[in-house]
């Protein structure tokens, strides 16, 4: 029970609603053994004796016992149904208000099937337990007490002939429920791997067609439907197998009960009342058996949905304000980030980068270059404080951000990723999305520096066309674009480039960067970028290879250096060879304490076409 008293404080705040549907069904359940007495009484009181004017008064009482029974079984799905709901609901909200807060290094781990499983079948699971499955497992208690209470009153040699096969039929059904359970999720799982394979088929349609894959797609399917019908029969076996077997031993009972309790009728030892009355009675035991190992695996299946969802709720928050934290005011926000020797490592992997310091001035622009695991993004994902830095500091304005604000801190960036997500909503909500207030102009002004205005207007509904998954099919440049735009709308502090050009021609790069100029100024920019292009202008271009910074300065700078960047340079511009001369006469122009060589024209030419 220590799963149910760990979420205690979801379903106690209800515990009225939890104890009156506990008392409605125990009412329900006492009241209905009232059915065998009145049985009883009608046949030994009223038919032996021929007292039939007593039929109209038992007729009543029938009348006013089921409609009391029928209120309380009413009242009790009511509260059930109240309880179970506002429970989930208050789960609910927890594990979303969770959900929102735990930091990247969780997400590194989680995968998005398993959470949204939690969020909605274990959820559901708890909800049904607790509005009706733990009563209904009370219930069966109280039936078996109440029934076999009655039965022993009555006559308990009879009884206890009766109660014989008992034993072996809730082995049967425990066993039963053992079996069964196992392959209806083997059911469910089979179910939903068919489910994806026609996703996946209807949503990659282009690609199987483009392949000339129509055929493998038709056998990748039909195992899978081979497999769905294989389980369903396993699962049927098992019904076949352990039904009739319950079905026996429950009409064993019956049949020990009539042939014991006649035998005892003619023998006067009980009156036919009273057989007919226990024959009542038995179905309020073997009912309870029979269910005895669904209720069993409901209640283990129950607890283990209730420790998947408390594991996410239970879940350490690795990023979070410390208990002074300050709040960062964008008035009083100048711009200045430092990272001060900064050595980073993921959990359970090397070091992803080593040594790291750099001073960005308030309004500077700075680029990070390298290739796929240099450590670019870390350095991002550190500056939003996505992950706490262990080794070094990083700061703004001279303070440690660690000891910020976590929201007010990232209220000062803003992020336009490589990977560009849209929500399932219009274009102009899309922008929005960073600021609570906001107008038509400042949403347009945006738009236009973005480069995204012209198509936005050309599109049906303009600004209120729908994107996203279930929305209009826009292109990755015209995606990117809308981030672009959704970024600079929030007029942040610091702005953050992750290859945000990535998926736009050379035309439109030029023409957003151009934006940019306006936009940049006065903030402090960082740009990840493969492009040279979109990094000339920076103020210091950082170099990364393998967590270490390689080379540092400006784009004339790096150009005279043997090095990565220039070997980048080379291979972008190795088509453009005017592009590059003029590129490396600028970069000489702006060095007048280059040596003669390094200055040399063709010496520049010789070393490209070298490499």
């Amino acid at each position: 029970m220590d799963v149910f008293r760990r979420l205690k404080p979801y379903f106690w705040p209800e515990k009225k609603l939890f104890f009156l549907a506990i008392l409605c069904l125990a009412s329900a359940t006492a009241l209905g053994l009232v059915y065998p007495n009145l049985l009883r009484y009608l046949i030994d009181d009223v038919i032996a004796k021929k007292q039939f004017e007593l039929v109209p008064r038992l007729a009543i009482v029938v009348v006013i016992v089921v409609s009391v029974k029928g209120l309380l079984q009413f009242l009790h799905g009511l509260c059930g149904g109240r309880l179970g709901n506002r429970v989930a609901y208050h789960l609910r909200n927890a594990l979303y208000n969770k959900l929102q807060y735990l930091s990247f290094q969780y997400y590194d781990q989680a995968r998005t099937g398993d959470l949204m499983s939690r969020l909605t079948a274990d959820l559901e699971a708890i909800r049904q337990f607790i509005g009706f499955g733990f009563a209904q497992l009370l219930n069966v208690l109280l039936m078996l007490i109440f029934g076999m209470s009655m039965m022993f009153s009555i006559n308990w040699k009879l009884a206890l002939l009766t109660m014989i096969s008992m034993p072996f039929l809730a082995f049967t059904a425990i066993r039963f429920e053992g079996k069964i359970h196992p392959a209806f999720r083997m059911v469910r799982q089979s179910l939903s791997s068919m489910t994806t394979a026609v996703q996946e088929n209807i949503t990659g349609v282009r690609t199987v067609k483009s392949f000339a894959r129509e055929a493998h797609e038709v056998d990748k399917f039909s195992a899978r439907n081979e497999d769905y019908k294989a389980m369903n029969i396993e699962s049927s076996g098992i019904w076949a197998r352990y039904f009739p077997i319950m079905e026996i031993l429950a009409n064993l009972s019956v049949v020990m009960l009539l042939g014991v309790g006649g035998y005892m009728v003619i023998q006067n030892t009980i009156s036919l009342g009273e057989l007919v009355a226990c024959f009542s009675l038995i179905w309020y035991i073997i009912g309870p058996m029979w269910g005895l190992g669904f209720h069993i695996n409901n209640f283990t299946n129950t607890k283990a949905s209730g420790e998947k969802i408390l594991d996410i709720l239970h879940q350490y928050l690795h990023v979070k304000d410390q208990a002074d934290a300050t709040i960062v005011k964008s008035s009083e926000v100048q711009g200045n980030i430092r990272f001060d020797n900064v050595t980073f490592a993921y959990p359970e992997k090397q070091p992803a980068l080593y040594d790291f310091s750099l001073d960005a001035k308030p309004g500077s622009v700075i680029g990070l270059l390298g290739s796929t695991g240099s450590g670019k993004t870390t350095v991002i994902s550190l500056l939003m404080r996505a992950y706490n830095v262990k080794d070094g500091r990083v700061m703004l304005d001279g303070k440690d951000i660690r000891s910020l604000e976590l929201e007010s801190y990232r209220n000062q960036i803003a992020t336009v990723f490589q990977e560009t997500f849209l929500f399932s909503s219009t274009i102009l909500n899309n922008i929005a999305y960073g600021r609570k207030d906001v107008t038509m102009d400042e949403i347009i002004r945006a738009a236009k520096l973005a480069k995204a205005h012209d198509f936005i207007s050309e599109l049906p509904e303009g600004y209120d066309t729908v994107v996203g998954e279930r929305g209009l099919g826009l292109s990755g440049g015209q995606k990117q674009r809308i981030a672009i735009a959704r970024a600079l709308i929030k007029d942040p502090k610091i702005l953050v480039l992750d290859d945000a050009t990535s998926a736009v021609d050379m035309e439109t790069e030029h023409e957003i960067q151009a934006g940019f100029s306006e936009v940049m100024q006065g903030r402090t920019t960082f740009i990840i970028a493969h492009r040279i292009s979109s990094l000339k202008h920076a103020d210091e271009i950082i170099v990364l290879d393998k967590g270490r910074i390689v080379q540092r300065g400006k784009h004339h700078e790096l150009l005279h250096q043997d090095g990565l960047y220039r070997q980048t340079y080379d291979i972008q511009y190795a088509d453009q060879p005017k592009k590059a001369d003029q590129d490396d006469q600028v970069a000489a122009a702006k060095d007048p304490e280059l040596d003669a060589k390094t200055r040399n024209h063709s010496s520049l030419q010789e070393r490209r076409l070298a490499h």
